[in-house]
């Protein structure tokens, strides 16, 4: 982040902070009358909690500074995480097997809370906050801005061909997919560890590092329910 954009953050701080303290308790002590609104009041206590979040991210981008490709990495998986939450909510409506309904349910609940947290990370760096839409993503590389799908993610046709499947071919198609696309995500860890300077911000290191280990676990758990499937199929 340049110099000039951190006085700019510092000197909101420094406005805010002058603000809070001339609204607080008169000099005589008694208590300062005001008939400001809850919601009101609420907005204002949002704003401090964005500005010390906004202040913390800086503190600790001065320690460990982020890099272009730790944004990109964030930037990517929001929309990576958001097409398998699509492809997992098919379950219930598609006649998954319990088993797959499991691992999807699994899927949901752990890549919905990184979105948030993502999607957060960005918002106090005050970098540009995608939604969680399974899109191709515009990233900023080199000076330029390119529009790219990540690594894994499943094309169009793919994506029909999953929706139009039920039951055990639901199933099939939903491992044999996941596989790809939780192994683009694993390629996506390893191009931002391999970028120089990258990952040296806690969170970023501790998201890439569980993304990494969770979906090379499940990648391993969804090739041996398909050899499972096919041995079932093959003997029935």
């Amino acid at each position: 982040m340049k110099p000039s954009h951190f006085s700019k953050v510092g000197a909101v701080l420094f406005v805010a902070l002058g603000a809070a303290a001339c609204s607080g308790t008169p000099r005589s002590g008694a208590p300062l009358q005001t008939s400001a609104s809850p919601q009101m009041a609420g907005s204002a206590a949002r704003t401090q909690s964005d500005l010390a979040a906004i202040a913390k991210a800086r503190a600790d981008s001065a320690v460990r500074p982020y890099t272009e490709a730790d944004v990109n990495f964030m930037t990517g998986m929001i929309a990576h995480h958001a097409q398998a939450i699509v492809m997992a909510r098919w379950a219930p409506t598609h006649g998954a097997s319990e088993a797959v309904g499991t691992l999807c349910a699994r899927i949901i609940n752990a890549q919905q809370d990184e979105i948030v947290l993502m999607q957060q990370w960005l918002r106090d760096r005050l970098q540009p906050v995608p939604e969680a839409k399974p899109v191709p993503m515009k990233m900023k590389m080199n000076g330029m801005v390119h529009e790219m799908m990540m690594p894994g993610m499943l094309t169009d046709e793919q994506m029909k061909q999953l929706d139009a499947a039920r039951g055990p071919e639901f199933d099939r198609l939903f491992l044999t997919f996941m596989i790809q696309h939780h192994s683009g995500a694993v390629d996506m860890v390893k191009e931002l560890m391999a970028s120089p300077g990258a990952a040296q911000d806690d969170f970023v290191w501790k998201l890439a590092s569980d993304i990494n280990v969770d979906q090379t676990t499940e990648i391993a758990r969804m090739e041996k329910m398909l050899f499972l499937m096919a041995l079932e199929k093959r003997s029935s």
